[in-house]
């Protein structure tokens, strides 16, 4: 997901101007309306003018902190409460602005120190970022509202934790087909769909326990020159570390040019061939239900669900 204090330069650049990759769901939703009056005074900002940070992401840039809307209150204000006091060596972490009466979201709004820097692809340490982040959140509890099943109608965050669940589940989709999805009938859809079923075959069970991981750092963690990487926001799951550090890697392999020894550079990871399986099916299956995947986003996840396949 785009974040808040990155150029569209910035992006394009690291992305190479593909628009293959959709946006995960995060806490952030994308508008051109600038927050308003009433939301800035109660941050203690109604003398700043709002500049905008681009229309990607509708995050506005007011002195050292961004405002940005939320799509989903309770993860918004949930990320804010554990970045405001968790502690990541070698990471600079957003910290939450706090509304004058002491709230996280305002009228569907955060408020968070501004962190300059660009995603650029440095695959292996973003990797590396993972596994620092997850040390430090492995005795953060389960929150709530991940143990919520995917509710119609849909939105971003349903499609996200339907996706996750068609991965681990012992029948890929059955959630999917049961909370009422639609599912896409196109021939890359259907391609899709045949995919996972293929690779469910060859899964096998893991003992690597779960715990909160952030499960969407490809394209959110910022370089800043010397300085240390930087993050803006958590995307949560309860899924172990190496799943994690796989979405990273089939996201780099598919959609950011990483070369193919990124597969085997963290082989030590535990149970890594399972979980890099389980991370590429859960692309697969939010390929196959969002509104805004596209064509041109399947070919480089069907190249690296090859490429598991033959580690497996």
């Amino acid at each position: 997901m785009p974040v808040a204090g990155v150029s569209r330069h910035c992006y394009d650049t690291v992305w190479r101007g593909s628009r293959a990759r959709w946006r995960e769901y995060g806490t952030a939703v994308t508008t051109t309306v600038e927050p308003p009056e009433h939301v800035r005074a109660t941050y203690g900002l109604r003398e700043m003018t709002p500049v905008a940070l681009g229309d990607w992401e509708g995050g506005w840039r007011l002195g050292d902190v961004v405002l940005s809307p939320v799509a989903d209150h309770a993860r918004a204000a949930w990320s804010a409460k554990i970045r405001e006091s968790l502690r990541v060596d070698g990471l600079r972490l957003a910290r939450p602005v706090r509304a004058t009466d002491g709230r996280y979201v305002v009228s569907g709004w955060r408020c968070d120190t501004f962190m300059p820097g660009c995603p650029e692809p440095r695959h292996d340490e973003v990797v590396s970022v993972s596994l620092r982040l997850h040390k430090a959140t492995a005795t953060l509890e389960r929150p709530r509202f991940l143990s919520q099943p995917p509710v119609t109608p849909w939105l971003d965050v349903d499609v996200f934790v339907a996706a996750d669940r068609a991965a681990w589940e012992a029948v890929p989709l059955r959630t999917l087909r049961a909370a009422g999805a639609v599912m896409e009938n196109s021939p890359d859809g259907r391609h899709s769909v045949d995919l996972i079923g293929q690779l469910a075959t060859l899964r096998k069970p893991v003992r690597t326990p779960p715990q909160l991981v952030h499960g969407d750092l490809f394209g959110t963690v910022l370089f800043a020159g010397a300085q240390m990487p930087a993050l803006t926001d958590l995307t949560p799951y309860w899924r172990p570390p190496a799943w994690a550090a796989g979405v990273i890697v089939v996201d780099a392999l598919s959609w950011g040019g990483a070369d193919d020894g990124l597969l085997e550079r963290w082989s030590d990871l535990p149970e890594w061939p399972q979980m890099l399986l389980r991370a590429v099916m859960f692309r697969l299956a939010v390929h196959v239900l969002h509104p805004r995947s596209t064509p041109e986003a399947l070919p480089g996840l069907v190249r690296t669900a090859d490429m598991v396949r033959f580690l497996l």
